[in-house]
């Protein structure tokens, strides 16, 4: 069984599932597997747990 892991900063759940059906629909079409194959697991992470250049995505943010 394929994985498709996306580790992303929080985010709604209309937006997870829109990346599990476009992930898993890309993925078909390169792939040629059934979509009932693929696992798709979104990692989320707080913005203060991302860095970026030295900088957490938090502080980016808050700029």
């Amino acid at each position: 069984m394929p994985v498709i892991t996306i580790a992303i900063d929080q985010t709604s759940e209309e937006k997870k599932k829109q990346l599990v059906e476009s992930l898993t629909k890309e993925a078909v079409k390169i792939t040629g597997y059934p979509a009932e194959y693929f696992f798709v697991y979104v990692q989320e992470y707080p913005s203060e747990n991302i860095g970026i250049g030295g900088k957490t995505l938090k502080e980016m943010r808050s700029k």
